[in-house]
């Protein structure tokens, strides 16, 4: 008598599982095939239904998943991970190894927003921790050019670092007063993160965006001579038409550079069909 509503709740989940399989392969797609060739992502509470209502196992296994399986420069791992670590997100947004990840992985391999998304939900979360808010704090002074909250951040992270909070508050007084070199501190922090992985293919794909963030900083110091002498830059072809550089840098993640408002950026990745994601 006692096994039975155990096993009635087992084919109940079972009976639900196959249902929901079965209309999602009746939905049709959003994003293009080659995206989900050979990943699939299962939704936050699908998850914790097939691990027995336990949300933080869920979290901790979809975690290992897609550190085992995520970690390519192909397109299609990127559409991955960016959903993926969206679900983990949604799971156990404290989780240390997923916002880690969507940092090193998607903030600094284009999916920018993506990745900040995770670590957004990390401040928030962790409250005691130092890191996300220093991580988010750089990516908005970086990528976001909004100091003003990149300061803001970076004063939550040093309330909970009395080791550091000298260092991020003197980071944030500069932000605030646009005397920062953003670019150098964002190598030196990824280099850091490069050094400190573990994990062979991790360390090969930050190695990778630090090789992207030197050909950053190569290409606006050459823009910086360029512009002393010529006035604004137009295209980038024009660094090597003046002999300031040699050829263009090649990104190793060949997403590439591109001049944005008059100032040379990493390009982002265009991942199709986020914008109707919730």
């Amino acid at each position: 008598m006692v096994k039975r509503p155990s096993l009635l709740f087992v084919l109940l989940g079972f009976a639900l599982f196959a249902g929901i399989a079965a209309w999602r392969t009746q939905q049709p797609m959003a994003l293009p095939p080659q995206l989900f060739s050979d990943r699939v992502v299962i939704p936050a509470p699908l998850l914790v239904v097939l691990h027995g209502g336990d949300r933080f196992l869920a979290a901790d296994l979809e975690t290992m998943r897609l550190s085992a399986t995520g970690l390519d420069d192909r397109g299609v791992d990127t559409g991955y991970l960016v959903r993926a670590q969206r679900e983990v997100a949604r799971l156990n947004p404290c989780h240390e190894d997923n916002y880690y990840l969507a940092n090193g992985l998607l903030t600094w391999g284009g999916a920018v927003e993506e990745g900040n998304d995770v670590l957004r939900a990390a401040v928030e979360c962790r409250f005691w921790d130092e890191i996300p808010p220093f991580f988010y704090g750089i990516n908005l002074a970086f990528f976001q050019h909004n100091n003003e909250e990149a300061a803001r951040v970076l004063e939550i992270g040093a309330e909970r670092s009395p080791q550091n909070a000298a260092a991020m508050r003197k980071l944030a007084v500069m932000l605030r007063a646009e005397q920062f070199a953003d670019e150098r501190l964002a190598l030196n922090y990824l280099i850091q993160q490069r050094d400190s992985a573990a994990d062979p293919k991790l360390h090969d794909m930050l190695d990778k965006r630090v090789i992207r963030l030197q050909g950053l900083i190569a290409l606006r110091e050459a823009q910086r001579s360029y512009e002393r002498e010529h006035g604004p830059l137009l295209a980038l072809e024009q660094l090597v038409e003046q002999s300031l550089i040699e050829s263009l840098p090649a990104d190793p993640l060949r997403l590439g550079y591109e001049l944005r408002d008059g100032r040379i950026e990493l390009k982002k990745l265009k991942i199709a069909g986020l914008e109707e994601q919730p």
